[in-house]
């Protein structure tokens, strides 16, 4: 039953997770409109390069579930020096991929962006973007990997701190670099991905600052992790990590196909995207609270426990979310005037902002007990079905009713949030199955 102290353990939790995130992505939306202050060929460019960054940072990102899911156990077991020892190994880890992977990315980014997109100003762009970008992989990871411990040991506000620090200066160092102020060269899409990791950069200085005052009874900086400890994070993110890789890669796949539809259809998805994340991001917030909740019953040794903590997550997110949808069902020619001035792009985007709007709530449902799942420790299950539905469901229908049978962005869109329907379905199913109650960490 979900009673007035089980609330507000939850909020207590969830609010800090989720402020941070819709801080995150309404400056996104800030990002968004500054950049789109230079055409929709920038703007196509940017949200194509974007999600190839997200496919290149994905695998490091996922190691924020091993370290949470470690974390949280050793809370839950009353291991409180020893909290921190996952996220010791999740930095390790974080500097041995990520070093020589953003290398990498950086010298094959003009080839990449060929291969991803036919229009000229739209490669030059992305490549510029993207390019800025990349170099912040290591700070990306190390931020994720300070994330999941904060929310394990209950101390998301820091996570939320820092997120807003961060994204204050991504606004004032991208609005600078991309126009030109204050004696700097004009740099456009390129300033506006150097201010983003300018601002990743500095929020890794201000995590470590905080690790020393808040983890250092964990174990901060202080025991180096053990084989053990490395392999169980790695049994655990590595799959949650080429679950974000696939999905990455699925979504740039996505915008590659809507690119072959127009210029016009991409630009539109760019900002439906945003506007997306703005509303799904609260979703993931409760998720990341009842991953915690999750993994620290069962470090009691009470998945019934576990069990009841993600319904009554996944019964606040369904109200809390579903109601966040409502101005994008009732007005979203309002919305999407102050991100897309060309009305002809505008008229493209409204009947996919509002079903978006409509099916937001149970897309977070299936958020709360996909990373329920992922606290529990059942990452490979996760990996299997999220995987399996984008890739044999999701992008062969958007490929069909696309660029194949001309139906327009609205099918594509349409398609796109019938799939994370059924994905939503699944994981709520696999929550009520016992698989995950005996999985040791």
């Amino acid at each position: 039953m979900l009673t007035p102290t089980r609330r507000r353990r939850i909020l207590g939790l969830a609010l800090p997770i989720i402020g941070g995130m819709v801080s995150q992505n309404i400056l996104n939306l800030v990002d968004t409109a500054m950049v789109g202050a230079l055409g929709k060929s920038a703007l196509a460019a940017v949200g194509l390069a974007s999600f190839a960054n997200f496919m290149c940072v994905a695998f490091i990102t996922g190691l924020s579930v091993g370290v949470q899911a470690m974390s949280a156990r050793r809370k839950g077991e009353g291991r409180l020096d020893e909290t921190a020892i996952p996220l010791n190994g999740g930095l390790a880890l974080v500097a041995l991929i990520a070093i020589p992977a953003s290398v990498v990315a950086y010298l094959l980014a003009p080839s990449l962006f060929e291969l991803l997109a036919d229009q000229p100003a739209v490669v030059g762009d992305a490549t510029a973007y993207f390019r800025a970008r990349i170099v912040s992989m290591v700070a990306v990871g190390a931020n994720f990997a300070f994330r999941g411990y904060w929310n394990a040991v209950d101390l998301s506000r820091l996570y939320m701190r820092t997120l807003i620090y961060m994204h204050i200066a991504n606004v004032a160092v991208s609005y600078v670099l991309i126009f030109g102020y204050l004696g700097f060269p004009e740099l456009g899409v390129a300033g506006a991905g150097i201010g983003t990791s300018v601002s990743l950069y500095l929020g890794t200085f201000y995590y470590i600052f905080l690790g020393f005052k808040f983890a250092r009874g964990g174990g901060f900086l202080e025991a180096m992790p053990t084989r053990a400890t490395l392999a169980s994070i790695l049994k655990t993110a590595g799959p949650a990590g080429m679950s974000q890789f696939f999905f990455a890669f699925g979504m740039t796949l996505f915008y590659t196909l809507v690119g072959q539809v127009g210029t016009d259809a991409l630009a539109a998805t760019k900002v439906l995207t945003d506007l997306m994340l703005v509303a799904i991001l609260p979703g993931l917030g409760f998720g990341i609270s009842a991953a915690s909740l999750v993994g620290q019953t069962l470090g009691q040794k009470d998945p019934e426990a576990a069990r009841a903590w993600a319904q009554d997550v996944a019964r606040i997110a369904l109200v809390a979310v579903g109601c966040l949808g409502l101005p994008a069902i009732l007005a979203p020619d309002l919305i999407l005037s102050g991100f897309l001035k060309d009305e002809a792009v505008r008229s493209l985007a409204i009947w996919p902002l509002r079903i978006m709007a409509i099916s937001i709530g149970f897309d977070a449902v299936g958020l709360v007990y996909q990373n329920a799942l992922l606290g529990a420790g059942a990452s490979k299950r996760v990996m299997a079905w999220s995987v399996g539905l984008q890739w044999g469901l999701a992008l062969p229908l958007v490929y069909l009713v696309g660029p194949t049978l001309g139906w327009g962005l609205l099918a594509i869109w349409a398609v796109q949030i019938g799939y994370r329907m059924v994905q939503a379905g699944v994981f709520t199913l696999l929550w009520r199955g016992d698989g995950w109650t005996d999985i040791k960490l």
